[in-house]
């Protein structure tokens, strides 16, 4: 065989290993050809310079790229991309997280060169199409809402979080009310609350859950003391229920000289029906990603706009848009906290959620709320026999089943099952008042039919946990990565490729 055709070991392996259409192409690193190229920089236009030793590679550590013609990027990345699960590919039940669909339409209006283009260091008189965009979402988010006053600057709901509870800390500090060190945090309430805490100095105290899957109000009460901050409280609550004391919680935190923080992880659940500042809380976030349809996750960024009543109104974060006549321009509110966000927030995704809310209108939103419990409890009675929910109430948006109800079946076991019918898991082990918990969320954009078809599989999974169990220990079978060992992944990380 002459050196032309002979086959050198990563070809042979990859022609053993990989056929055409599989989901994962080979490596980049391993179709790479030393001169392949696949684009060709033009010719420096500008004087150069050299760059400081001590930022150059040593020669004997050379920078190894892959070198690959733009017909080898292009396939890579195509076929990669369609081994993604999505929402524009399945159905992505997530529960919290609300993966709903991102209209098109968005997307249109996000690309549109007269914004996309735009810097955000260009003069307020440059930008006052942008500026009127954003200043007509902070009242719309203020209305949506019932807290009047809005910064869009958060970047993400974690942030938002920790907006708020600034705010309230700042508050405490203006009236040199030095005793309050606590925040009290149902044990329903969002993962992330406790962090935000201890980020904000303070200390968390848990509040635990009645039988009815409220927030103990007894126990509240017993905790509130000159020492409380304030509440933190996510309603509907992370198992998908309203909290029908609600009103009598704010008052409690309230008594004892406590701000209430409102998490608006869950504010799909009730977008038109009840607004949080009706309810008494002082400030809150919104997920426009969870929301407001903004793309979430790897597809982001996100966005956490913070909105306050009129006492924690001065201590939002800067700057926020102000309107003067008919002229628009930032200010920075009394007494803010400060910046938390580089610039003015991530405009894109500002942008994608005031279409979304102009298109759907007060009657619109309502009906997405609406439709979003309707699906929750349609597929909670679909599945209610084979994963009955812990709390026997009427949910709102999502439902929280145990997992572990058939012997020797995990739930992660069943999670991984479901990815081999073509559907992405439900959040899982979460939250932690439901042991090892499925946590199911539907929103509003999927049909009857999908819904259907999902209960249908999760009741075929069951046959086969009680059948052929070794389905469901193996799963998933039919992905183009197999089940990873996650606790050897972490002991052993290994964070670039290694030829």
């Amino acid at each position: 065989m002459s050196d032309t055709t002979r086959k050198s070991p990563v070809t042979k392996r990859l022609a053993a290993n990989y056929r055409f259409g599989d989901p994962i192409p080979p490596l980049l690193y391993e179709i790479s050809r030393e001169g392949r190229r696949a684009v060709r920089l033009p010719e420096c236009d500008v004087p150069q310079t050299d760059l400081p030793g001590e930022l150059l590679r040593a020669d004997d550590d050379p920078l190894r790229l892959p070198e690959v013609s733009e017909q080898d990027v292009v396939r890579h990345f195509t076929r990669l991309s369609h081994a993604n699960m999505a929402i524009d590919t399945t159905f992505y039940p997530l529960g919290s997280c609300t993966m709903k669909y991102n209209p098109k339409v968005n997307e249109f209006a996000a690309s549109h060169p007269a914004f996309a283009n735009g810097h955000p260091l260009v003069r307020d008189e440059d930008a006052q199409g942008s500026l009127a965009i954003m200043y007509r979402l902070q009242e719309m988010l203020g209305e949506i809402s019932g807290l009047p006053a809005v910064s869009l600057q958060p970047a993400a709901g974690a942030q938002g979080e920790l907006t708020g509870i600034l705010m309230i800390r700042a508050w405490h500090e203006s009236r040199k009310d030095t005793r309050r060190s606590k925040i009290l945090v149902p044990d329903s309430a969002h993962g992330t609350n406790p962090a935000t805490v201890t980020m904000a100095g303070y200390e968390t105290v848990e509040i635990p859950s009645d039988a009815n899957g409220n927030v103990d109000l007894d126990a509240l009460r017993a905790a509130c003391d000159e020492t409380v901050a304030g509440l933190m409280i996510t309603n509907p609550n992370t198992v998908g229920l309203f909290e029908t004391q609600i009103e009598d919680v704010v008052a409690a935190v309230h008594s004892c000289g406590g701000l209430v923080y409102g998490d608006g992880a869950n504010l799909n659940a009730i977008l038109g029906i009840v607004r949080p500042g009706d309810l008494g809380i002082d400030v809150m976030h919104f997920n426009l990603h969870k929301t407001f349809s903004t793309p979430h996750g790897g597809g982001g960024p996100g966005a956490g706009p913070v909105a306050a009543n009129e006492t924690l109104a001065p201590f939002l974060p800067g700057p926020v848009v102000d309107r003067s006549g008919e002229r628009y321009g930032f200010r920075q509110p009394e007494q803010s906290i400060g910046r938390l966000k580089a610039f003015h927030g991530n405009f894109g995704m500002l942008l994608r959620a005031y279409v979304y809310i102009r298109m759907h209108g007060p009657e619109g939103l309502r009906a997405i709320s609406e439709n979003a419990v309707i699906n929750a409890n349609y597929l909670r009675k679909l599945t209610e026999k084979t994963f009955p929910t812990k709390y026997r109430r009427t949910c709102m948006h999502e439902f929280v089943s145990p997992g572990n109800r058939y012997e020797g079946i995990s739930t992660m076991d069943i999670a991984k099952r479901l990815l081999d019918y073509g559907f992405h898991a439900p959040t899982v082990y979460f939250p932690l008042i439901v042991r090892d918990a499925l946590m199911v969320e539907p929103t509003e954009s999927e049909n009857r039919e999908t819904l259907e078809v999902f209960a249908e599989v999760l009741e075929r999974i069951v046959t086969e946990a009680t059948e052929r169990p070794e389905l469901l220990h193996e799963a998933p079978v039919s992905t183009p990565v197999r089940r990873l060992d996650e606790v050897a992944a972490v002991k052993n990380l290994k964070l670039r490729y290694e030829r």
